[in-house]
Parts: structure tokens; C-alpha cells; sequence
């Protein structure tokens, strides 16, 4: 009993992934848009979106952590 409820708890956990993929798909997309607005701080613009990138994909780490605490 026990082993199917840290399966529901981790399956649970890993649904938060969803989310990060959508905000990840935000970020470039954004990215996109504000460089055909403004062409010249493209540079500045990338770099702001890397860090947007990293603090996202930071989060979908932490689920995975949190998920295999769960099941092992």
C-alpha cells in the first residue's frame, strides 16, 4: 500500500513539469518578439532570457530532486 502512494505522490510532483515547459516556451517566445521590436539590444535581450531559462529549468530540477526523495 504504501509503495503505490509514493508512486501517486511522485507522479503528483513530477506534474509541476508542465508548467516549467510552458514558461521555458514563454521565455523564448518573448524573445523572439522583443527582438523583431527592437533589433539593437538583441545581445541584452539574450542574456536576460538565459537567466529566465536557467531560473526555470532550476525549478524542474527541483521537482525531479523532490521526486526521487519520494521515491527512494
Amino acid at each position: 500500500m504504501l509503495s503505490e502512494f509514493k508512486m501517486l505522490g511522485a507522479g503528483l510532483a513530477c506534474s509541476g513539469l508542465g508548467g516549467v515547459g510552458q514558461g521555458i516556451g514563454s521565455i523564448f517566445a518573448s524573445l523572439v518578439e522583443s527582438m523583431s521590436n527592437n533589433p539593437g539590444i538583441t545581445r541584452v535581450l539574450f542574456n536576460y532570457a538565459l537567466i529566465g531559462f536557467a531560473l526555470t529549468e532550476a525549478v524542474a530540477l527541483f521537482i525531479i530532486m523532490i521526486t526521487f526523495l519520494i521515491l527512494f
